[in-house]
């Protein structure tokens, strides 16, 4: 569906003021990043398994289930979330007057938006921050309407597949190095969506495992020989 050209009342503009210049940069990118080698001034850091990292996609996910069976109908409430989560970003794109067009799915136990078209790099921001701002308003914006808190994946102009592509292939990597040398190796920081996708991969791999060190928003992946 594309952005409709209305503007809404108090609400869009109250919206507007609040998120045109304060959270939307005027200019974006994004970046990889390297792989730095092991920090000595970091082995005081907090390490700890990744089954207990703190971030929010792995202690939401225990929220969602217990939501979505008080709800009585997960599949319902998530695509309730993503309309919800269309109407907003529609009415945002409108203010911006930014072109693009909201694709709506549900994968998982999530619902999942992604804003397609034309030049969206502003709504990226740098290394993605603005994507991430975004997506913590529209799952605010989510949670008010339906009462439930949300897990809603939100992607613009590709990013976050890209991101996962990108990510996936230097996960692989250092499971490889790690394998091979038997020496641990930290990765650059990254944000909970990026820490995911890299436990995800070294979780498949054999011979290493990986814990998570530091606090945010320096917060890293560890990757380690097994015993």
């Amino acid at each position: 569906m594309s952005a409709p050209d209305n503007h809404t009342g108090t609400d869009t503009v109250t919206t507007a003021e609040a998120t045109s210049d304060a959270v939307l940069p005027r200019t974006g990118g994004s970046g990889d990043p390297d792989l730095p080698d092991p920090d000595e001034a970091s082995a005081d850091a907090v390490v700890e398994p990744v089954d207990a990292e703190d971030d929010d996609e792995e202690d939401a996910e225990e929220d969602a289930e217990e939501d979505a069976e008080e709800d009585g109908d997960g599949e319902n409430l998530l695509v309730r979330e993503g309309d919800v989560a269309g109407d907003y970003l529609e009415r945002l794109l409108d203010i911006l007057d930014v072109d693009g067009d909201i694709d709506l799915d549900v994968e998982g136990d999530r619902a999942s938006v992604a804003v397609v078209g034309g030049q969206l790099k502003t709504l990226i921001g740098p290394d993605g921050a603005t994507l991430e701002a975004l997506q913590e308003l529209t799952r605010l914006a989510v949670a008010q309407s339906t009462g439930v808190r949300s897990r809603l994946m939100l992607d613009i102009g590709g990013f976050r597949a890209k991101r996962r592509a990108d990510l996936s292939s230097l996960a692989s990597a250092a499971a490889e190095r790690v394998a091979q040398s038997r020496q641990p190796e930290r990765l650059s920081a990254m944000n909970p969506f990026e820490r995911k996708v890299v436990h995800d991969v070294i979780a498949a791999a054999v011979g290493v495992h990986s814990e998570s060190e530091g606090e945010e928003p320096n917060r890293r992946v560890v990757v380690l020989p097994d015993a």
